[in-house]
């Protein structure tokens, strides 16, 4: 015997089960709804609009337009530096339209973040630094700007992936990269990327050009560690040992010869007159292979081992000449703050 009950009459509207489920979709859509309009009423009114000036009206690198975040009642502000640029005379406007001027602590081109602190300000909006490490795919976040000079503009998307890579205008790489579906334009960069906990986990950064949607944000763990070494020494403090190069593969017969595994590494194209290179008898043409133990299978990963930890140590780098393994001491030492311009090539 058939039970016909409410669910399963069809008289020409919807049915129990449908209207039930319409009522957990908009539930559902109003938690997400509610989720971005909450974090854009506690992040938004701590989010800038950063606009550059050069003082020289011919200058090559005169700076731009973009956004930033306050990270501190007393005004310390982050945002891109290809937003700064070479300029040292910064204007910030808030939500409510004030405008303040702003002076330039320290900027970073490797990790593209800058610092700034607003002139006499006091008991500013502020947001802070969330963990970027506990990120997951998927997560909801949200990005804050002044996209195309419209303030206060909010898009939100999902992290669509973690742990990315990618090239600084100083041609270093950034790593720990964020990637988000978060709608980004330009005027965006600089402004904060935010969790469903109101915590800025990334500073936009970057927008592949001709991709759709790819988005880029640099972790904020990365922009934690850039702040505390700016504020501390003016700078980000890296090893230096005044090379130049390129990622180049390296040659079977050699690495067989040499008994390495390195299918890769990074080949010496230039090398700096008295650099910490040129003194430890290092050549053009030499393939680093490994640096203080740790393979180097490219110029990003020399890169990436010439940190702060190895400034004023002696290692031990291991390159290939004419096919033979050598074992070189070096002594790298501090890299000194650059006003290089973008076009001009990277050293390292």
């Amino acid at each position: 015997m058939l039970d016909f009950t409410q669910d399963t009459i069809d008289d020409g509207g919807p049915s129990r089960t449908t209207k039930q489920a319409a009522a957990i979709d908009q539930a559902l859509l109003d938690a997400y709804s509610n989720a971005v309009i909450g974090v854009t009423e506690r992040v938004g009114p701590a989010v800038v609009r950063v606009e550059a000036r050069s003082k020289a009206p011919n200058a090559r690198q005169r700076g731009g337009l973009g956004s930033g975040i306050v990270i501190s009642p007393d005004g310390f502000v982050l945002t891109n530096s290809h937003v700064v640029g070479s300029s040292r005379q910064i204007r910030l406007q808030d939500h409510e339209g004030i405008i303040t001027d702003a002076r330039v602590i320290g900027v970073d081109p490797d990790t593209d973040l800058a610092l700034l602190r607003a002139d006499g300000a006091r008991n500013l909006h502020h947001a802070s630094l969330g963990n970027s490490k506990s990120l997951r795919r998927g997560q909801l976040v949200v990005a804050i700007g002044n996209p195309l000079g419209f303030e206060s503009t909010v898009t939100a998307g999902v992290v669509s992936a973690l742990g990315r890579s990618i090239r600084s205008v100083s041609g270093r790489t950034i790593e720990d990269v964020i990637q988000t579906d978060a709608a980004l334009n330009p005027g965006n960069s600089g402004g904060p990327l935010v969790s469903s906990a109101a915590e800025v986990i990334g500073i936009n950064t970057a927008i592949i050009s001709g991709a759709q949607g790819i988005c880029f944000a640099v972790a904020s763990n990365t922009a934690q560690f850039v702040l505390s070494e700016i504020i501390r020494h003016g700078h980000v403090r890296r090893a230096y040992i005044g090379v130049s190069g390129q990622t180049a593969p390296v040659p079977r017969v050699h690495a067989v010869a040499a008994g390495v595994e390195n299918r890769m590494g990074a080949l010496l194209a230039q090398i700096e007159p008295n650099g910490p290179a040129a003194l430890a008898g290092l050549l053009p043409g030499d393939v680093v292979i490994r640096l203080d133990g740790v393979d180097v299978n490219g110029v990003d990963d020399l890169i990436r081992v010439l940190d702060r930890d190895r400034i004023n140590r002696k290692l031990e780098m291991d390159v290939l000449r004419m096919g033979r393994l050598r074992a070189i001491d070096i002594h790298p030492i501090e890299r000194k703050p650059s006003a290089r311009r973008e076009s001009d090539p990277p050293s390292r």
